[in-house]
């Protein structure tokens, strides 16, 4: 009973953000607003402004600069002693996850009442300056991430703009396929199943036609380590790869993998995927196609620390730590060969709202804050296909900002504390 009262509460409390949200939608296109802060984030120059104010209408910005036009009407927002920079881009998620086992949420759950939890996560990673995301496969929830998207467009509900996949693309006995239950019980799967180029295009075209934007395919796994060697089994040939990417390129989509090490990061890259997810093991020859193609990286690192640290057993978590250990050593070495990079956190098996701690870490292990912010905003929109529109605050561009106190160029962990949140010109916190 307690818990029912408690979740119920929970979604009361989210419809009444819904319901301001929508007010706030109608009330933005009603007079300018001006944004002003002690300092600005120019990213693609890797400069901060001071002051730094922005002048939006509607849902886009019209003016930024130290001083803008401030319009007859307009509302002015004294942000005090923050820094104003484009809403958090996060390249890999998972909305209808939450901490615990995750196969048994595909077993125990209902698709509503996961959709439910998808979206009071939108919400959740919204309130953290993440104002757009990538979702990375809906673990079994097929194209309920169709509805939760088109309701955050149409305004019905807070969240990111998104880019979904509904389910991954996996191969039968592969790396999502209920390992450890008895066959016989017919276990849900957390993925659609497709063995070869055929089944591969049939998979994709009925999950284009359910509404998902591009597609994720498992091309890894299980991942171990042995005497400090990190080995993993590649599940589809660099040919039916090929074929996923020209099919959804047939339809101006694109294709994202979940691949771990070689040779399944290289079958990706030759395939010409738009990214390689988690990224653990890149040989020579994936780099220089990365490279050579602009296939972005995109490293996870907070889901791997998470699972090191919450292992259930102290020898689980001495294998995470030395898998976590072999990644980062990789880690530095793509960075710098120069393998573009993007931000995603796998947040979903730990809390929505928190992923900016990926951030943290791509410092921690070896990029600069202007790179690993840049990744976020600049590569992260050219990833998800909103290049132009997010990921900068220049004119023309959504108004998509977030506030933050200190210099994020300074001390990156600011990130982890936003204290205000605009998307398309609508403030969601303040």
């Amino acid at each position: 009973m307690k818990n029912s009262l408690t979740r119920l509460l929970t979604l009361i409390v989210a419809f009444a953000a819904c319901a301001r949200a929508v007010a706030q939608i109608q009330d933005a296109k009603a007079h300018p607003i001006v944004l002003h802060a002690a300092r600005l984030l120019d990213v693609k120059n890797g400069r901060v402004v001071k002051p730094g104010e922005v002048l939006i209408e509607g849902e886009r910005i019209v003016e930024v600069g130290t001083s803008v036009k401030h319009p007859a009407g307009s509302e002015v927002i004294d942000l005090g002693d923050r820094t104003l920079l484009p809403g958090l881009i996060d390249a890999h998620v998972h909305l209808f996850l939450h901490p615990g086992a995750e196969d048994l949420q595909t077993i125990q759950e209902s698709v509503p009442q996961r959709t439910i939890t998808a979206t009071l996560a939108a919400r959740d990673d919204l309130m953290a300056g993440f104002t757009a995301e990538r979702d990375m496969g809906t673990e079994g929830a097929g194209s309920a991430d169709t509805a939760v998207r088109n309701a955050i467009n149409q305004g019905e509900i807070p969240g990111p703009r998104l880019r979904i996949s509904g389910n991954a693309i996996n191969i039968l006995g592969g790396h999502e396929d209920a390992i450890g239950y008895n066959p016989a019980q017919h276990v849900l799967s957390n993925a659609d199943y497709a063995n070869n180029s055929d089944e591969l295009v049939a998979v994709m075209r009925e999950q284009f036609k359910e509404g998902a934007d591009f597609t994720k395919i498992y091309e890894t796994g299980p991942d171990r380590v042995k005497d400090g060697k990190f080995t993993t089994i590649y599940q589809y040939t660099e040919p039916q790869l090929e074929a996923a990417v020209k099919e959804a390129a047939r339809v101006g989509k694109r294709v994202a993998v979940h691949a771990t090490g070689e040779p399944g990061t290289l079958y990706a890259a030759q395939a010409g995927v738009a990214s390689i997810d988690h990224a653990n093991q890149l040989g020579d020859e994936t780099v220089r196609l990365m490279k050579e193609k602009q296939i972005f990286a995109v490293p996870t690192f907070t889901i791997f620390e998470y699972f090191a640290e919450h292992a259930a057993n102290p020898q689980q978590a001495a294998r995470e730590h030395e898998m976590l250990d072999l990644k980062i050593e990789d880690f530095k070495k793509q960075v710098a060969a120069g393998v573009p990079m993007a931000v995603g956190s796998d947040v979903g098996p730990f809390p929505h709202g928190t992923q900016a701690r990926e951030l943290v870490l791509m410092v921690k292990f070896g990029m600069s804050p202007l790179a690993v912010l840049q990744a976020d905003l600049v590569n992260g929109a050219k990833l998800l296909g909103w290049d132009g529109q997010i990921g900068a605050l220049e004119s023309g561009y959504l108004a998509d900002v977030i506030a933050v106190s200190g210099d994020p160029l300074q001390d990156i962990g600011a990130l982890q504390n936003v204290a205000f949140v605009m998307k398309a010109g609508v403030v969601y916190k303040k």
